[in-house]
């Protein structure tokens, strides 16, 4: 709607806090601002409109604050600022010409936090984002007319943007859910896709593991037939989560197609296709027509295995134009190191076969001993013993070897921590990934702390277990998790 009338729109994640909302509204010189009284979430309301005043009190230059009334529960009202949404659509017509813009006019700014700064706010323009991502939807997910999309996201990042513009753009429906996918009962998400057909599903790998401690009971209580495509992003797939994913989500017919991109990406690096033969945790490869590779610190190309940092060598359509109003921080994060070479500080690989792997953030990558190795790894082999349900490792500083790896797990149902299981995980590491990269302290813990799209915060994982301050942490849903991981780090000392 913003993008039909010329207006530039802002996504914002909606956990975020009143000085993190601010901040973006600032930073892009909003107008207005559309929000809601509350939502439900795990049978609790959740307030918007007092975290909107919070944050509005900070915005001189945001002029009205538009209010969807979701909750109908009672609210503080400015008469000269808020509008109500309901009142003001019962009073427009139904008739809205199209702006006729030029296809690079910016039609929004979608912000991504760094691990320092401030957010940085990338710049999409109308044609190339619509002509890029309608293009992606149709060959990565094969969406047709009348097929029912679910991407498990919250609006406020990426694939937001990316289902709604090319699952509308092709001509399908799409679906949107505002609570958690497992309340009020553990098979919540598959009674949804069961009731309302959907046919692509995306999802994460964090998502799955979460699932995966009900066991395979919660979806055999429910037809999944309507299901066509698995998509994923987000973050690196380890082998169980990928088999049980294809095997009892897919039922061993629907196709895992890994993606990835990012917010200033605009669109996908790499990505498998629904005719392409899959490899678990695979990307498979380029996404059609983006010109990427593997190089190594010297910016050559790497091949068999080994890991690099991934980059591309030619535009796109979707790429960001730069950084609202930041310039010389966009040519310094993406364009630096390399000349007419975007670095995007993901770690991949490419086997013998030709299949792409990533390993996580190179921000992410822990060297023990002068060797390399992705979090990805750590996770996946504590993973795959059956009294791990969900794990983050992180690098911590260490006078020998430069780093030593720590872990922090979530115990699958039944499982009880103990001396004896933190013994039995580092040898599991060990034997699976080698000596140097055995865990030297493994703390149990009931969560950990995670984005809203159940993307686990490692740099808030490090910085809580060294009782150091995380930064922004405004796209977390749960900070409490922080603290437990103080404490189990306190205890361990």
């Amino acid at each position: 709607a913003c993008a039909k009338i010329g207006a530039i729109f802002i996504p914002i994640f909606s956990g975020f806090g009143p000085q993190a909302v601010a901040a973006r509204l600032n930073d892009g010189q909003a107008k207005l601002l559309l929000t809601a009284d509350g939502f439900w979430r795990k049978g609790r309301p959740v307030p918007m409109k007092q975290t909107a005043d919070q944050a509005v009190a900070q915005c001189p230059g945001l002029e009205h604050l538009i209010v969807f009334r979701r909750l109908g529960s009672d609210i503080p009202w400015s008469e000269s600022r808020d509008l109500d949404w309901d009142q003001l659509v019962a009073s427009e017509s139904a008739e809205c010409p199209s702006e006729h813009l030029d296809s690079e006019t910016p039609f929004m700014i979608i912000y991504t936090s760094g691990t320092t700064g401030k957010p940085k706010g990338a710049v999409h323009v109308h044609g190339g984002f619509l002509v890029k991502i309608a293009q992606e939807v149709a060959h990565q997910t094969d969406l047709q007319d009348g097929d029912v999309l679910f991407w498990f996201t919250d609006m406020g990042w990426i694939m937001g943007p990316w289902e709604v513009v090319g699952g509308l753009a092709l001509g399908g429906t799409l679906f949107f859910y505002e609570g958690a996918p497992d309340y009020p009962q553990s098979d919540r998400l598959w009674a949804l896709i069961e009731r309302h057909k959907i046919t692509t599903l995306g999802l994460s790998p964090t998502l799955v593991r979460a699932l995966m401690r009900h066991g395979e009971a919660p979806l055999k209580k429910h037809d999944l037939s309507s299901l066509r495509i698995l998509g994923s992003t987000g973050e690196p797939w380890d082998p169980t989560s990928w088999r049980w994913c294809l095997k009892n989500i897919g039922g061993g017919r629907c196709p895992i197609i890994n993606l990835s991109g990012g917010t200033e990406v605009g669109a996908c690096f790499l990505s498998a296709l629904p005719i392409t033969p899959l490899k678990p945790c695979s990307l498979v490869g380029p996404a059609l027509g983006m010109d990427i590779d593997v190089v190594d610190d010297q910016g050559r190309p790497v091949r068999d295995g080994q890991v690099g940092e991934l980059i591309c060598k030619k535009p796109w359509p979707a790429m960001t134009r730069g950084l609202w109003q930041d310039k010389s921080r966009y040519l310094e994060a993406y364009w630096s190191r390399w000349p007419d070479v975007w670095v995007h500080g993901d770690w991949a690989s490419i086997d013998e076969d030709g299949y792409w792997y990533l390993h996580g953030r190179s921000d992410d990558t822990l060297k023990i001993a002068g060797k390399r190795v992705g979090p990805a790894e750590i996770e996946a082999a504590l993973v795959a013993h059956p009294a791990v349900s969900e794990a983050a490792a992180v690098g911590v500083p260490h006078e020998l070897k430069g780093e030593a790896v720590w872990c922090f797990v979530i115990l699958a149902p039944g499982a009880e921590p103990s001396k004896n299981l933190a013994t039995e995980l580092r040898r599991t590491v060990a034997e699976q990934l080698g000596k140097p990269f055995a865990p030297a302290r493994i703390g149990f813990v009931s969560q950990l702390p995670k984005t809203r799209n159940a993307k686990i915060l490692r740099r808030a994982v490090r910085a809580a277990a060294l009782g150091q301050d995380a930064g922004d942490l405004s796209g977390l849903e749960n900070p409490e998790a922080l603290e437990e991981i103080k404490r189990v780090s306190r205890l361990d000392r």
